[in-house]
């Protein structure tokens, strides 16, 4: 490539593919390939529908599906609150028999004492 003169004129110097140089007009080249970006989208899983596909190919209507999809969630949700609810309470219930107890034991003297103790028996039996 060194014993060849630099042109006048815009003109490349390419190497052709049996290896040796030659002069080129660079209006004639091909645009250089640049290389194209890769995109490659990432999904979430769809979706479990087998339960949709079954009772649509059982003769169930597509209303009845939606509804399905619509409202099982929504249902297990509003047990889950009912459940979280009922906790609760029976929480709440244990406190408060705890609380009577202790003021009957602490208040009623005797025969608070009495009363825990007859209460105790009657349980054993």
């Amino acid at each position: 490539m060194n014993n060849i003169p630099e042109p006048v004129r815009a003109v490349t110097v390419v190497q052709l593919p049996d290896g040796t140089y030659t002069y080129a007009d660079a209006a004639h080249l091909p645009a250089p390939q640049q290389a194209q970006p890769i995109v490659q989208h990432i999904h979430q899983a769809p979706p479990d529908r087998t339960v949709q596909r079954i009772a649509l190919g059982s003769g169930v209507g597509a209303g009845a599906v939606a509804a399905g999809v619509y409202f099982g969630p929504l249902l297990v949700g509003v047990l889950t609150a009912i459940a979280a609810n009922l906790a609760m309470l029976a929480f709440l219930a244990a406190v408060m028999a705890w609380g009577v107890v202790t003021v009957v034991k602490s208040v009623g003297g005797n025969d608070g004492k009495t009363a825990t103790k007859s209460l105790t028996k009657a349980r054993r039996r």
